[in-house]
């Protein structure tokens, strides 16, 4: 079986060495550098990787991986797309190939798009960037997807279990372009509820509220916005906005419509008891902390936000419970939350000091 990694880089030199490594189990990489003026290119020739040159302009993520994918060699068996700054974990080649079936059109693998200062995982969901050499393009000016353009039906897709893909971001890099992109994308597929969410999302990003605003709000009456999950995700999305704007009554309104919207997710409690938390509402914080935490099984998708499962359902929970004059389950609560974030030195004090009015006796 012929396993190929390709990928598109730009002045990506302190991120070949390590990602070079994690890619040996290939059997070959391919890139198309994009401009670097660094040590980049040199760099990845003199480790094994075919590299092309070629400018995009104007830029677009689906032309430049495109451009890459063509790269591929026709008889490879399986594509893999990664970027410089991700990771495999040893043996993912092996796993992949005792997943993989005749016939197979992608594989999901497990991926970690960010990591806590602690080192903790951040958000984490199920990535397809794996797939057959045959009948994909990427589109979409930015956050691109791979489209099938083959005859007749994609073959089915597996899921690769125990493989994992560490995104080590550079914090320096900008995002500045991602905007424009986002709003070409939604120009050119006006009807594409997907990229309507995105644009919502990064002008939520930018502080842009009023522009936040209307485009989820135009998500949410598409009539292709059926996916309950994103659509909660707008409905979070808008209540940051109002919020953002001062009105908490409105923010509050969107989300009970987003735990209404998927009440099979920790996200809108969580948001819905720390929104509880900022006014006061006690009772309000605990209901929905405890909402949140009855929901154990972590979804794969990418809406899942990793702060919903950490220590802050539980930390809301605790200052709810203490603010209702119930300290022995606010303990509780917070050695939940300082078992999931032990570094925390807030969570230590917490916990400190409802261990001492718990043992101080007529507390």
């Amino acid at each position: 079986m012929k396993i190929v990694v390709y990928a598109i880089c730009k002045n990506e030199e302190k991120f070949v060495r390590r990602w070079m490594a994690s890619m040996s189990e290939a059997d070959q990489v391919v890139v198309l550098d994009t401009g670097s003026d660094d040590g980049t290119v040199e760099l990845l020739t003199g480790l094994g990787a075919r590299v092309e040159r070629e400018i995009i302009s104007p830029w677009r993520f689906d032309t430049a991986r495109n451009r890459s994918l063509e790269l591929v060699d026709e008889d490879t068996d399986i594509c893999v797309c990664t970027d410089l700054d991700e990771v495999f974990h040893p043996g993912w080649r092996a796993l992949l190939e005792a997943a993989w079936r005749p016939g197979c059109s992608q594989a999901a693998y497990r991926y970690t798009w960010n990591f806590e200062p602690d080192g903790s995982e951040g958000h984490v969901f199920w990535y397809e960037k794996i797939h057959a050499r045959h009948g994909f393009r990427w589109t979409h000016p930015v956050h691109e997807v791979l489209t099938w353009v083959g005859p007749g039906r994609p073959g089915p897709k597996v899921t690769v279990e125990g493989m994992q893909l560490d995104h080590l971001a550079d914090p320096e890099k900008s995002r500045a372009q991602y905007l424009p992109l986002l709003e070409l994308s939604v120009r050119e597929d006006p009807e594409d509820d997907r990229n309507m969410h995105y644009l919502g999302r990064e002008y939520m990003f930018r502080g842009m509220w009023d522009e936040c605003i209307a485009t989820l709000q135009r998500h949410l009456a598409m009539p292709t916005a059926t996916w309950t999950d994103e659509r909660c995700a707008s409905m979070r999305f808008l209540a940051r906005a109002w919020r953002a704007k001062g009105r908490e009554d409105l923010a509050l309104t969107w989300l009970l419509r987003a735990v209404a919207e998927a009440p099979h997710l920790r996200e809108p409690f969580v948001e819905l008891a720390r929104l509880c938390y900022d006014t006061g509402d006690w009772a309000g914080a605990v209901w929905a902390a405890q909402k949140a935490l009855a929901i154990t099984r972590r979804p794969r998708t990418y809406i899942c936000e990793g702060s919903a499962w950490g220590s802050l359902p539980h930390d809301l929970l605790s200052i709810g419970l203490y603010r209702m004059g119930l300290p022995g389950p606010a303990l509780a609560a917070a050695r939940d939350a300082l078992t999931l974030e032990p570094d925390n030195e807030r969570l230590r004090r917490n916990v400190a000091l409802l261990r001492a009015e718990a043992e101080t006796p007529g507390a």
